[in-house]
């Protein structure tokens, strides 16, 4: 048998002395301190300073000791320190993990109610596998700030659309519907906005005609062409609201509605955002707006290229389908009898199981050809009825190609496809996903599982250029008007050639006067 081993003997005045210290070294829940570190500042101070009848002022040591430690927040003589970014961004984010005033009396909702919050957590695993989007930790955070925006908004869909990278801040970005009941009250606030262009408008116009009553000068017979209209609410480009916010737990801004110029322009140059939605862009050409726009016109053109689903996922309706033709229909529903496609036919190259769900911009602007020849009657009241009236060439009508298009239709960039589609696992394709990469925006995914599928956008907001990208050239000069005769400036004439002249007019004068006179003598003797 094996002896057995030496026993430790334990001095009780040992472990008491360890007990102690370990009570001493306990640190407070309301100053971060312990005693035993406290004490020993206190005895350095003492044997460092030697004070007189240490005894009778050991209590003011010990505060003092204390009081050197605490920085106020609101002292402006003492130094404050400054919070680190990552102290000052928990602070905000802990309000997410807090529940309001009044919501723990609140009773608990039924598991069946719909709400428009998303399962973030469930897209966040699909897209986990294939290392796509956000990990888990900032996930939650998300999630957690669209649930308030959910309560803060009378939203119908809300959506994580994506993030967008800023030299300075980053974009949260959430995709929302407004309830029918609420959409008009939502858009209100853009309304005076029009109303003040209208009557800007309006003053230049009265301004001008004051200055042709005053003046006599000359004016250009040059006419701006017309200025495309913004597609409304629930329309083309406009038909989703978003929210931004550079971190979970700051507040959600709402991004105003896109214009077709603003599309227009923001296709002609490439500039990296900076977090800041007041920023100016400043660009050539010039951009009609701020940050905020510039991102608004970046999403739209991101959402029509980029956000597809499963072939049969969504369908048109049976009754839009009988009154409308195929290029104007923008409405779909969601299939309810559909049962999926196997992964293996979602990955193939030809790409004909995805369709885009997202209306195509046209170069216009719009997802919707505007005429813009077209003439209102008030235009033709105007105009006098003698003279022939020169009506412009009628435009061609621009054509895209209409909703759930498959992606096998898409244009190759160069000699690459538009689109990667993968696997997310080659070592288990029972258990895998099918993934789509896009190519022309880098940043934008996609994945489909069964009857699931997601879109989702993470990048720099910068579409793919097989070149590199450099500033459009500036316009040349405008010649200047060729000098000729009737904008020559004559010379003034001499003292002589003035007399020369009055006297030729007086004779002139004279001699109609006599003509005149003669005449009526002959029509006297008739």
């Amino acid at each position: 048998m094996s002896s057995p081993g030496p026993e430790i003997n334990i001095n009780p005045k040992e472990q008491d002395f360890t007990n102690a210290k370990s009570y001493l070294l306990t640190t407070s829940l309301e100053t971060g301190i312990n005693l035993y570190d406290h004490l020993s500042k206190v005895l350095t101070k003492i044997l460092d300073e030697r004070p007189n009848n240490v005894v009778d002022v050991f209590e003011d040591i010990s505060k003092d000791t204390k009081r050197s430690k605490f920085t106020s927040q609101v002292d402006t003589v003492q130094d404050k320190i400054d919070q680190s970014t990552e102290v000052a961004l928990a602070q905000i984010q802990k309000k997410l993990f807090s529940k309001g005033e009044g919501e723990e009396a609140e009773p608990e909702q039924d598991e069946d109610v719909e709400t428009p919050l998303p399962n973030l957590m469930e897209l966040c695993f699909f897209f986990e596998q294939a290392g796509i989007g956000l990990n888990r930790e900032e996930i939650i955070r998300v999630w957690l700030a669209l649930k308030n925006l959910v309560d803060t908004h009378p939203l119908q869909h809300v959506r994580f659309w994506g993030k967008i990278f800023g030299t300075d801040q980053n974009y949260y970005i959430a995709e929302v519907e407004y309830r029918d009941n609420e959409e008009e009250e939502a858009e209100e606030d853009e309304e005076p906005e029009e109303h003040q262009e209208e009557e800007t408008e309006k003053e230049a116009d009265e301004g001008e005609e004051e200055e042709q009553e005053e003046d006599d000068t000359p004016k250009p017979d040059f006419k701006p062409p017309p200025t495309i209209p913004k597609e409304g609410p629930k329309q083309g480009a406009n038909k989703k609201t978003y929210f931004v916010c550079n971190d979970p737990g700051k507040p959600w801004v709402k991004l105003p509605t896109v214009t077709p110029s603003q599309i227009q322009l923001a296709r002609q140059f490439k500039k990296f955002l900076t977090g800041r939605l007041d920023a100016p862009v400043v660009s050539y050409p010039p951009f009609p707006g701020n940050e905020a726009n510039y991102l608004r016109a970046q999403i739209a053109r991101i959402s029509a290229g980029t956000h597809i689903s499963p072939l049969g996922f969504y369908q048109f309706d049976e009754e839009e389908e009988e009154e409308e033709d195929a290029e104007a229909r923008d409405n779909f529903v969601e299939n309810l009898d559909f049962e999926g496609i196997p992964i293996r036919d979602l990955v193939e190259p030809s790409l004909a199981n995805w369709v885009h769900h997202v209306q195509h911009i046209l170069p216009q602007g719009r997802c919707v050809w505007w005429n813009p020849v077209q003439k209102n009657e008030d235009d033709y009241e105007d105009e006098d009825e003698e003279e022939e009236r020169e009506e412009p060439d009628e435009p061609e009508p621009e054509q895209g190609p209409p909703l759930l298009t498959p992606l096998s239709e898409d244009a190759e960039i160069g000699n690459i496809a538009p689109w990667t589609p993968k696997l997310s696992s080659s070592l288990v394709p029972q258990y895998a996903i099918a993934l789509m990469h896009s190519n022309l925006w880098p940043g934008a995914h996609a994945f489909a599982s069964g009857k699931k599928f997601e879109n989702v956008y993470i990048g720099y907001g910068h579409k793919y250029n097989q070149e590199n990208y450099s500033p459009p050239a500036v316009p040349a000069v405008q010649e200047e008007f060729p000098s000729g005769p009737e904008i020559t400036e004559a010379e003034d004439p001499t003292p002589e050639e003035e007399a020369a002249l009055r006297a030729a007019k007086q004779e002139a004068a004279e001699a109609q006067e006599e003509v005149e006179e003669a005449e009526e003598d002959e029509d006297e003797d008739d």
